[in-house]
């Protein structure tokens, strides 16, 4: 037998059940993977809160095991190495399909906040060799899809390039982390002091708290290489910041769309009146295929990069807790189930 968490209902947290359930066996092309290790986005929470409409699923999409048990007609993997399930099942290479969506996981498709799962062959990707489960297990939601931003699109990042991400959550920190990587300049929006000071320690070359300058657009140009504008921005915060965005952008800029953890936007929020001749292209990020996500972890084992986990950590029982941690947003990198 085995546990795992299901979301029951549309209550928040109070929707999360524990369960006790057969542990389940592979099939000819399967893998049985037992996790040693999950983590938590934004996402889960929305979920948990009936954001969406399906229920009963078990949660979460990010986490990293060994397999311990193949099919006998498995090619891609053996009893022992280490793995982790990609986000969308289905989706291994190329642009995303709307017939992918049945496949994510956590969602529509029963996610990994449990103590085992069994996944087709195809579905899984060997995890980057310098790292721990820990840290592996950050890796298939938010990793990927800063990947996805600056190399999986018609434009690659080229060193000397800038950057500016929004915020220090996941998806912002691992770009921040890519983006030096490839050489290039990092600006950072931030709420506060304390965080700020995490991201010097990280490498961003700039800083802007977005509460005290609220023309933080503005100065994010001016702080931009020969102040053209940035290049890429990561675009956390949705219609309410995209007006900002738009002032720092550079022509050509390619912003990454990734959520709407701004709110709806505000009366004076809108874009057209805020990016003048400035032209630049939006891209809607799905996370992204197996194939970026091989290709990221080769970059993160060649390059030895660490992801970076807050310091408060959480075991698969007591999933609830760090929910309610999560929510405070007082968390800075990812927040890491540890799993018996």
């Amino acid at each position: 037998m085995m546990k795992q968490w299901i979301v029951q209902g549309k209550k928040g947290i109070d929707s999360l059940e524990l369960q006790e359930v057969p542990i389940p066996s592979p099939e000819d092309y399967e893998v049985l993977v037992k996790f040693h290790a999950a983590s938590l986005n934004y996402r889960d929470i929305v979920i948990a809160n009936g954001k969406y409409v399906w229920t009963a699923i078990v949660p979460g999409s990010d986490a990293a095991g060994e397999v311990v048990k193949a099919g006998p007609k498995v090619t891609r993997f053996s009893v022992g190495q280490r793995v982790s399930p990609i986000f969308h099942l289905k989706h291994l290479y190329g642009s995303f399909d709307e017939s992918y969506f049945p496949t994510s996981l956590g969602a529509k498709h029963d996610g990994v906040f449990r103590q085992y799962a069994v996944y087709n062959e195809e579905s899984c990707v060997e995890i980057p060799s310098n790292l721990s489960y820990r840290e592996a297990a950050t890796l298939p939601c938010a990793a990927v899809t800063a990947w996805n931003t600056l190399y999986g699109g018609p434009r690659k990042l080229k060193p000397g390039e800038t950057v500016l991400v929004q915020g220090t959550g996941g998806v912002s920190i691992f770009a921040l982390q890519f983006a030096k990587m490839g050489g290039a300049q990092v600006i950072a929006t931030t709420s506060g002091p304390e965080k700020a000071d995490r991201l010097k320690v990280e490498r961003a070359d700039h800083i802007i708290n977005y509460k005290e300058d609220l023309k933080w657009g503005e100065t994010a140009k001016k702080l931009s290489h020969r102040g053209r504008g940035a290049d890429f921005i990561i675009e956390i915060g949705g219609a309410n910041t995209m007006a900002q965005s738009a002032q720092a952008a550079a022509v050509d800029c390619q912003v990454s769309v990734i959520g709407n953890r701004a709110g709806p936007r505000e009366e004076n929020g809108h874009i057209g009146e805020s990016h003048g001749t400035t032209m630049f292209t939006t891209r809607r990020i799905l996370v992204g295929s197996r194939q970026l996500n091989e290709e990221m972890n080769t970059a993160i084992e060649v390059n030895d990069v660490k992801p970076i986990i807050d310091a408060k950590t959480f075991r698969l029982s007591e999933l609830k807790e760090a929910y309610t941690y999560s929510e405070t947003g007082q968390h800075f990198g990812k927040v890491v189930l540890d799993i018996d």
